[in-house]
């Protein structure tokens, strides 16, 4: 449809026009020309410059100025311009008019460096990476992601060719027909870069009328998800699945319904950042490919009932969902930026680039001056995450969701609790039973078409995430190992041993990972064995795994009791006289069985507080100091945990190996013999974040030249 020319009377007195008018006068004079719906190619004159270099870091942005626009750039075209080649230059001018002013401010405010820039762009200036490239560059290597060649090493070299194909765009937008418009509309840059250009419309005030008005792949997959408020879900931690073993975390999407209505997850969409691992590798290879970022991450977008019935009815797992406190325009933009990125291919570390990091980068990108990202460690744990967006005031609304074994568990208590009281012990077994099982008792906290949440109908669990203890421990220990005193230096970067404050780990939870500790022995210069003392300074232990799960066989948990180490520590060989202690590299799987027993909290899921447990266990050690250089043992490992009080623990453990070492031909060497050990620990809270703890050991082998080690110990949690 053409454009008539339309005669008025103007008055032509030069005026301050706001940057907001300057778009849509500029192309309201380039429509007067009856010949400009043609679709023009972009002006040669339009290319990047090269002029937005890289200076200092900018967070903060100056107010939009408004600039006198000349005559020349701004005033209507001359009704008598008729050709092709006239619309041509004038959409050029207005385009070239846009970039010069846009560059300018570019320029005076340093955009190119702003945080929020580089942040879209994946350049992390403050991230703690260990295993990723440097700093200088976008993490992201697919050249898709960048209109400029040199995008991913210059930020500002991005910005500059992002203004001028948006100049072009705005500058053509309104004289493209329809169907041009609709061949073009997806592969525009507003619909291709949706959370740049809104930055952009932002900072330097672009008309938002100016802007393409529909991108139909955009708008569609936008309308199904119908974003209005974002919520972060944790589930607990899962031994039974060593990939879910430190918890997991992802992003809730609701829609206007389920804002109104939490339980009605059918109207939320579920935002997942995974890995994308070969399930045919086997777990030895996935484990390490994971670590080392061998497998590349993918984003899940998926109904959220689909995707949260797979924690809570098919692993078990409790889980807290929390509100985030973020604006409906936060929540858009994030939205959009994961539509620029949900397609790349980015590489995935297990400890650093996970479930949880991407939640803290994407409301990095809306929040830049709080820099949450760069506030944790190398290694970004789910729980970690939860309780720093908790003390960053960035988590409302908390929900508690109990798992089907948890809401089975509150009914076994029930019965056990009222069997009590009526003075039975003799409890049916088969009514137990019944109640344990998932396959009998189907009850869950949600519907049975799994599309909304149930009316939650026991207490809160103690394992509320935000209670927990920090991860990382280090501690000082005073002891003495026969006669010979110590002192012991230890750090762990991570978790939780059955000892430690339980208040938000799941019940029993027990895993420890990359731990050191250092023995210090006090040297008696003056002792008639002196040969015999141990060297000043020794290497302890170094763990980089071990951990143990329970899951009783009198409750309502599914699973077997089980654990697994792999470490190098220090043991006693007791093959021959007087045998001293060695560092060895130890590898060691159990099996077993465990019984929780005691009164567990009233009207919760929770299992009885105290626990025993018996395992079948088998080990390999091998060091230079061992007979033989290896020994391989087998045998039974018994124990109970108990809970005195909220701040108190106790454990007792006795171990029973059986070692081979193979044959000698010394007469006094034995290459098979029997070692037990026997354990004490006892732990006083002093409060969430230090404690105290004493250790008794004693080895039950004549051979050896020290039996007992006795040591308390500070622990500080930080």
């Amino acid at each position: 449809m053409s454009i008539k020319p339309i005669s008025s009377s103007v008055n032509c007195t030069l005026t301050k026009i706001g940057q907001r008018a300057r778009l849509p006068v500029a192309i309201a004079g380039i429509l007067l020309s009856a010949q400009s719906q043609a679709f023009l190619p972009t002006p040669l004159s339009i290319v990047t410059t090269g002029e937005l270099a890289d200076n200092s870091t900018s967070e903060s942005v100056t107010a939009p100025q408004k600039n006198v626009v000349s005559a020349t750039a701004m005033a209507p075209l001359s009704s008598n311009v008729q050709t092709d080649a006239d619309a041509q230059k004038a959409l050029t001018s207005a385009a070239e008019s846009l970039l010069t002013m846009w560059r300018a401010q570019v320029k005076t405010d340093n955009l190119a460096q702003h945080t929020t820039w580089r942040r879209l762009l994946y350049f992390y200036d403050d991230q703690n990476r260990a295993l990723a490239k440097k700093k200088t560059e976008s993490l992201i290597d697919d050249p898709s992601f960048f209109l400029s060649a040199r995008g991913q090493q210059d930020s500002g070299a991005e910005l500059d060719a992002m203004l001028v194909a948006l100049a072009q765009e705005l500058t053509l937008s309104s004289t493209i027909n329809k169907k041009q418009a609709n061949t073009q509309a997806n592969r525009s840059i507003s619909c291709r870069f949706p959370a740049r250009v809104a930055w952009l419309k932002n900072v330097l005030a672009i008309d938002e009328a100016s802007l393409p008005a529909k991108c139909p792949e955009l708008d569609e997959w936008t309308q199904k998800l119908a974003p209005q408020q974002l919520s972060i879900m944790f589930a607990q931690e899962y031994l039974d699945n060593p990939t879910s073993a430190f918890a997991h975390t992802l992003l809730r999407i609701d829609s206007k319904e389920s804002v109104a209505d939490p339980s009605q997850i059918h109207y939320a969409y579920a935002l997942n950042y995974t890995v994308g691992g070969n399930p045919a590798d086997s777990f030895p290879v996935y484990a390490v490919k994971s670590m080392i970022g061998g497998y590349d991450s993918i984003i899940e977008i998926d109904p959220y009932p689909e995707r949260f019935s797979k924690y809570i009815q098919d692993d078990e797992r409790d889980a807290w969902t929390y509100q985030l406190n973020l604006t409906p325009s936060e929540v858009q933009q994030i939205i959009r930026h994961v539509w620029e990125t949900k397609d790349l291919e980015l590489p995935y570390y297990f400890a650093t680039d996970n479930c949880a990091s991407e939640i803290l980068r994407l409301i990095d990108v809306v929040r830049p001056q709080q820099h949450l990202l760069s506030q944790l460690p190398y290694v970004v744990v789910p729980s970690d995450v939860v309780q720093l967006l908790n003390k960053e005031s960035l988590l409302g609304s908390t929900n508690y969701t109990p798992a089907d074994s948890t809401l089975r568990q509150a009914q076994l208590n029930e019965v056990k609790h009222q069997r009590d009281q009526l003075g039975y012990h003799n409890s049916a077994k088969q009514t137990l039973n019944e109640i344990k099982s998932a396959q009998l008792n189907p009850v869950s906290s949600m519907s049975d078409d799994q599309q909304t949440l149930l009316p939650r109908s026991i207490a809160v669990s103690d394992n509320n995430p935000i209670d927990r203890h920090p991860l990382q421990l280090g501690y000082v220990g005073i002891g003495q190992r026969g006669d010979n005193n110590y002192i012991d230096i230890g750090v762990r970067a991570g978790y939780h041993d059955s000892l430690d404050r339980p208040s938000g780990f799941p019940q029993f939870f027990d895993l420890e990972g990359a731990a050191a500790t250092l023995r210090l022995y006090d040297q008696d210069d003056n002792a008639s064995n002196r040969n015999a003392q141990p060297n000043s300074v020794v290497l302890q232990n170094l763990t980089l795994i071990r951990g143990r799960s329970f899951n009783p066989i009198n409750s309502a948990k599914k699973g077997k009791t089980w654990g697994a180490a792999i470490e190098a520590t220090r043991v006693n060989d007791g093959s021959q006289e007087d045998g001293t202690d060695h560092l060895v590299a130890s590898v060691g799987y159990e099996s077993g069985w465990s019984w929780a027993f005691g009164t567990p909290k009233a009207n919760t899921g929770e299992m009885p507080p105290q626990l025993c447990y018996t395992f079948l266990s088998g080990t390999a050690q091998t060091g230079r100091g061992l007979n033989n250089g290896f020994r391989v043992g087998t045998g039974v490992n018994a124990g109970c945990r108990y809970q005195i009080n909220n701040q108190l623990r106790a454990q007792a453990e006795l171990q029973l190996p059986y070692w081979y070492h193979g044959s000698s031909d010394e007469a006094d060497v034995r290459g098979h013999y029997w070692q037990p050990i026997s354990t004490l620990s006892l732990q006083y809270d002093i409060d969430k974040k230090q404690a105290l703890r004493l250790n008794v050991n004693y080895e039950w082998q004549d051979r050896i030249a020290a039996n007992d080690d006795v040591q308390l110990s500070y622990r500080r949690y930080f």
